[in-house]
């Protein structure tokens, strides 16, 4: 395999990539990123192979809070455009689906904590999601949803939350739920966005959701499972 070159998308300090950087090291591909909390530059497209949009807690409608969400939206359509691998998780999926053209908005109800995921049939043949069951529980924490893209499949739902995960054109793929998250930024994200663990029939506590790190091992394993079909493509 060649040496990729990897450019992330960051919003918050507190959400980074997780196992995925353990992945790309492990490969010996080349990471970048732009961390708009920073107010860092976006690359040139050919700068790049690979993008990935990481999460955060604010929302896709937030234009005037973040401005520079508009221009961002711009560049991963740009970047699906120009054939790139993208994967999107949380943010980073509402994100390439709104850069397609599907309605984000809030979901009736968050849904932070360890919830399971149902897959198509299809995602278990196609083995992408790294597993052949067709439900287990992965790690979620956000409040939006939204329509699947035009020409886009969907491949997981949960129980509150149709589009889980949806694939488009091969390369790019959105992530609502957090794959790539390590006992580290788990603790990061409870400890800054802990004033969302409200009482709520989809809302875990902080103790129940780090009672249940044990499965982080399991959903790292699928997240890299996931990078080294992506890669091959």
């Amino acid at each position: 395999m060649k040496t990729l070159r990897i450019h992330y998308l960051q919003h918050v300090h507190f959400e980074d990539l997780g196992c995925i950087e353990d992945w790309a090291k492990t490969k010996g591909h080349r990471l970048s990123s732009t961390k708009f909390y920073e107010n860092e530059p976006l690359p040139e497209f050919s700068e790049f192979d690979w993008l990935i949009v990481m999460g955060g807690p604010m929302g896709v409608y937030d234009l005037e809070k973040y401005n520079w969400l508009s221009g961002e939206k711009e560049f991963i359509g740009n970047a699906i455009r120009a054939k790139k691998t993208v994967i999107g998780i949380c943010l980073g999926a509402q994100l390439i689906a709104s850069a397609l053209g599907a309605k984000v908005y809030p979901n009736s109800q968050k849904e932070i904590g360890w919830f399971p995921i149902s897959l198509t049939k299809e995602t278990i043949a196609t083995n992408i999601l790294g597993k052949n069951e067709d439900s287990f529980p992965v790690f979620h924490w956000h409040g939006d949803t939204f329509h699947l893209p035009p020409n886009a499949t969907r491949i997981a739902s949960s129980e509150i939350c149709l589009n889980q995960a949806f694939v488009y054109a091969e390369k790019v793929i959105g992530l609502q739920f957090h794959f790539e998250v390590t006992e580290k930024s788990l603790q990061r994200m409870i400890t800054f966005c802990s004033d969302e663990l409200v009482d709520g029939k989809h809302i875990q506590s902080a103790e129940e959701i780090i009672s249940n790190k044990r499965l982080i091992s399991g959903i790292n394993g699928q997240m890299f499972r996931l990078l080294d079909k992506m890669e091959e493509i």
